[in-house]
């Protein structure tokens, strides 16, 4: 069975700059999956190439198994993208836009999904608004609903909450979730790590027009973070020499400590307890994919 979205050595220059460095990557039907990385990683070019809208210099891309180019009617009617710049058509509502999108794909009597978008996105309200007079928060919600008046069973969102409140934020995420446990493959490009944290079982992150990380969520948290320890001694109190070695972070009287695992937790405080030491303040800190991120992008 074909994957959702197979990309096979995908490269892109544009002049001097190399976007995309031989990109290899395939995502499973059904999937959420994150596609992160820092500004220029080559992110949006990569979505530009799947979407047929930008030609790579080498390498193929398909769409549940259709090729991009060769086949590009069929790969362009199963994927819907939301662009990450707000481009709209300023002569027409909502609810027209969405209607004439429908036509493009050729879908006729639309109305009832139409009316199911714009009502999971918040847009009922709107729907004979034209679109010019929308603010910049509603107009990213039209992109959404522009991307999924075909139905395509593979949805691709660029930094969809970009300037969004966050009211929306979590109306948006609980339709993009339904959409996804109903069997559509989310591809999400985001610089709020923390949405891509909870929503994204697998992740790759892109450096220079390299995949420079892939892996579960779990597997990123597991092998390149950790729990932290971090403590606030009593005015006066003074860390034992032989725990100094250990600290990953000091600033004052706090004191930081990487943990390989839980257990070393105990092992810390029956130290200070044993040294007289005072605490003011403990607190114990999750695995973070933001601490993943940068530790990734600062490799060499």
């Amino acid at each position: 069975m074909n994957p959702a979205i197979r990309i096979e050595g995908v490269t892109k220059r544009y002049g001097s700059v190399q976007a995309l460095a031989g990109i290899d990557l395939e995502i499973a039907h059904g999937e959420f999956f994150g596609l992160l990385g820092p500004n220029g990683a080559g992110k949006t070019t990569l979505i530009s190439a799947l979407a047929g809208l930008v030609r790579p210099d080498a390498g193929r891309l398909a769409v549940m198994g259709h090729d991009v180019i060769s086949d590009y009617r069929a790969a362009r009617q199963l994927l819907g993208v939301v662009p990450q710049e707000l481009v709209f058509d300023p002569f027409f509502t909502v609810r027209e836009a969405l209607e004439i999108q429908s036509g493009y794909f050729g879908i006729r009597n639309n109305a009832a999904w139409i009316d199911e978008i714009l009502e999971n996105l918040d847009l009922t309200s709107k729907a004979d608004t034209n679109m010019r007079q929308l603010s910049g928060g509603m107009k990213r919600r039209v992109l959404v609903a522009l991307a999924l008046v075909h139905r395509p069973p593979v949805i691709v969102l660029d930094e969809p909450t970009a300037g969004v409140d966050v009211e929306l934020r979590q109306g948006l995420w609980h339709f993009v979730r339904r959409l996804n446990r109903d069997g559509h493959t989310i591809v999400l490009t985001t610089h709020y790590l923390e949405e891509a944290e909870s929503l994204c079982g697998r992740i790759a992150m892109l450096k220079h027009g390299s995949i420079v990380a892939l892996d579960t969520t779990a597997n990123l948290l597991r092998r390149l973070s950790g729990h932290t320890l971090r403590l606030r001694l009593a005015e006066g109190a003074k860390l034992p020499d032989f725990l100094s070695a250990r600290i990953a972070g000091e600033s004052g009287n706090e004191y930081t400590f990487s943990l390989g695992s839980c257990e070393e937790i105990e092992d810390i405080l029956h130290s200070l307890r044993g040294s007289g030491c005072r605490l003011e303040d403990i607190e114990v800190g999750k695995p973070d994919l933001e601490e993943v991120f940068i530790r990734v992008m600062h490799e060499k």
